[in-house]
């Protein structure tokens, strides 16, 4: 090979050579780009998983503070509610303490509830319609003298807590166990929920087979009480909140009180019963009730108890066993203030 044609020949190598390398420094300027936007891809996922991250997380803590803070308010309003009701408890034992009127208190818990009936007549709850006086059960006979303390006596209570703190109904079911133990009785649980009627349109049609005569006997408080899911011990443990209070002439045409002691809450009901001789009388008004020597009375529908064993067998232990008596009555009692409700 000539000096010429080697020199081409080596120019054509170097070309070749050259050109080769063009191809494989592009192809790694290539390979570099795409691993750079790879690198630059993995740092945008990174960076977008990153933020995601710590959205979720702010949104964790977020929802954490939330329910710290319902919480700590759920607290408080239960606190708040707590003390609201204390207040309305401590108002009340003041109200019992300065006037002695736990006795109507209880009466009239005892008939707002115990219009309830689920026989042949049906309906009726405690709602506070006897407060209401233009008729309904506010005109009803049986419950004379009871608006005009709900809506005497008991109306800044009434105006200062309901409906703030519970209905009005409430608060009478709450009264009424306040003045039981304020006499010494049982310390009643009161559950609140219960709702107000609106005007004496929410009453029943008629105290008529829903309250009791005191001038009927047994056959007759079971008509009464057994369709509110009474029992006959039942009826026994109620009729002995007889134990305070006395009747009035120009309310129930009965006149006296039950008991020697008719601001205490205890068993005295039956052990008087039980040990004391009473005759028969008639009052003013006309109606047949018993007196003892002592000057208590009991009415027919209270000796009526000791006429029928299923009845007696409970007077009998009741003036035995006052905290049997206080345990049974409690549970009766409960059950009567919560008629017509699911509290």
């Amino acid at each position: 090979m000539c000096s010429s044609d080697l020199a081409a020949w080596l120019k054509g190598e170097l070309d070749a050579r050259s050109a080769e390398l063009r191809e494989v420094r592009a192809e790694a300027s290539l390979a570099l780009s795409s691993a750079e936007r790879s690198r630059e891809e993995a740092r945008a996922l990174v960076a977008s998983k990153t933020h995601l991250l710590e959205a979720s997380e702010e949104r964790r803590s977020n929802a954490e503070r939330a329910q710290t803070s319902a919480e700590a308010s759920l607290r408080d309003a239960r606190v708040s509610a707590a003390s609201a009701t204390a207040a309305l408890e401590a108002d009340l034992a003041a109200l019992v303490k300065a006037n002695n009127c736990g006795p109507i208190l209880i009466r009239l818990s005892w008939h707002d509830a115990g219009v309830f009936s689920d026989g042949n007549l049906k309906g009726g709850c405690p709602n506070a319609a006897l407060r209401f006086t233009d008729g309904g059960e506010g005109a009803f006979g049986a419950n004379a003298g009871l608006p005009e303390f709900a809506n005497g006596l008991l109306k800044d209570i009434t105006d200062k807590y309901c409906p703030a703190v519970c209905s009005v109904a409430d608060m009478w079911a709450l009264a009424a166990n306040v003045a039981i133990k304020e006499m010494g009785g049982p310390d009643v649980p009161t559950k609140f929920g219960r709702k107000d009627a609106a005007s004496s349109s929410d009453s029943v049609e008629s105290q008529v087979g829903r309250l009791p005569d005191g001038d009927k006997g047994i056959d007759h408080l079971r008509d009464i009480f057994h369709p509110k899911g009474f029992t006959d011990e039942d009826i026994v443990a109620l009729s002995g909140a007889h134990t305070v209070g006395s009747c009035h002439i120009d309310r129930s045409g009965f006149e006296g009180p039950w008991t020697e002691e008719p601001l205490k809450f205890d068993n005295t009901y039956f052990t008087e019963m039980m040990s004391k001789t009473y005759k028969p009388e008639e009052t003013s008004k006309g109606n047949p009730q018993n007196r003892s020597e002592s000057g208590t009375i009991m009415l027919i529908s209270d000796l009526a108890l000791l006429t029928d064993d299923a009845f007696k067998v409970h007077v009998e232990r009741y003036a035995k066993d006052q905290a049997a008596y206080f345990k049974d009555f409690t549970a009766a009692w409960v059950k009567m203030q919560e008629l017509g409700y699911k509290l």
